[in-house]
């Protein structure tokens, strides 16, 4: 007993100084119950809504409150032409669009059925199934109000619903699971393959005792941070051939938009992936806090991206945590390319914000480690 007291005190006292991994061990499970519990919401609601009115009626805006109203529509857009639903789609920048046509009030008044075109982008599968469900009872909700109101269908006449919605699922009409899941796999299994290596990378050298042999060299710091850097820019580039090609083989999925620019637009993510590990090889002391600071990056990853659960359902703090990570932007280039097959008119937004994650990250790694030289 007392030779396991001796070595349970010198355990403690080890842990005690290892501030970091303490720190790590505490705060990962609260962070995990923070996400799990507020973050992780399949009840999709407020999802950014396009309407192109043309009705321009009291019945028309009656129908746009009743969407607004049910929670699961926000209204961010007012259009004015089909082309402009059409690019608020594709730009990701709206998930529903609505469509009034001209002739709505005038159908209503005189017992005709009118038409509504509602639009859903169903290469997120969650959020179109919510959206489609909630445009469907709304029609019928409005409808049934409205027969109720004129007392119609009734001494034997046939009942006419007023209101036809008529849903248009686009990229993703039969809601097959693969189109939208393939895709941000790939994205998952390239963030935690780059991180998870170059986390090791400065750590290791570290441990090894050959970063002081780095050190008497004439290399720099960003020449080091590169030399880190650009050999498994190689590595991601074969992983992610692998995975396309399964994906197009086994599960048949579509490339409606361009390989070249997927391949150029996926080297940008590889490398915000591997700066991402350096930074993280920069500030951990030893390989099993490389480990853990990685992992405490993978959680937020798959399930603030966008990856399993929409953004949309998400509280603001959880979604603008979700902006910072670069598998959120990757994610939204593979589906834009891949199931909608639009081009880098539509995704520079994207492309812009992994350039700046990458010049950001690899600017403190820098530093950090010149300070560490010092």
């Amino acid at each position: 007993m007392i030779r396991l007291k001796a070595l349970l005190i010198k355990e403690f006292i080890q842990m005690k100084r290892d501030r970091l991994t303490l720190g790590m061990m505490v705060a990962m499970p609260i962070f995990q119950l923070l996400i799990f519990g507020f973050a992780i919401n399949t009840d999709i609601k407020h999802l950014p809504t396009v309407v192109f009115d043309q009705s321009l009626k009291q019945e028309s805006r009656e129908l746009l409150e009743a969407f607004t109203a049910s929670g699961y529509f926000d209204i961010d857009y007012a259009a004015k032409s089909y082309e402009e639903v059409n690019t608020r789609i594709e730009k990701g920048e709206a998930k529903v669009g609505i469509i009034i046509p001209p002739d709505l009030a005038e159908n209503i008044n005189h017992g005709r059925q009118a038409s509504v075109q509602v639009i859903v982008d169903a290469s997120d599968s969650m959020a179109a199934s919510s959206a489609i469900s909630t445009a469907q009872i709304i029609g019928q909700l409005k409808s049934q109000e409205l027969l109720v109101k004129k007392s119609q269908g009734i001494n034997g006449k046939q009942i006419i619903q007023p209101y036809d919605i008529r849903i248009r699922p686009w990229y993703n009409p039969d809601f097959i699971t693969a189109y939208y899941m393939v895709p941000g796999i790939l994205g998952v299994i390239l963030t935690m393959t780059m991180v998870m290596i170059t986390s090791m990378a400065i750590v290791r050298e570290r441990e090894n005792g050959t970063l002081e042999q780095l050190m008497v060299t004439p290399l720099k710091a960003h020449e080091l941070m590169l030399g880190k850097i650009i050999p498994y820019i190689f590595v991601g580039y074969a992983q992610a051939t692998l995975a396309l090609l399964v994906g197009i083989v086994v599960f048949d999925l579509p490339m409606r938009g361009s390989i070249g620019l997927l391949y150029a637009l996926t080297s940008i993510f590889i490398v915000a992936s591997l700066t991402l590990g350096v930074l993280i090889s920069n500030i951990a002391k030893t390989q099993m806090q490389a480990m853990q600071m990685s992992f405490f990056v993978f959680l937020p990853s798959i399930l603030l991206s966008g990856f399993m659960f929409p953004r949309e359902a998400m509280p603001k703090l959880f979604y603008y945590i979700g902006n910072v990570l670069p598998l959120t932007y990757f994610l939204q280039i593979l589906r834009g390319i891949i199931l909608k097959g639009i081009g880098l008119q539509f995704l520079w937004i994207q492309v812009l914000s992994l350039l700046a994650f990458i010049v950001l990250t690899l600017a403190i790694s820098i530093k950090r480690f010149k300070k560490t030289l010092a």
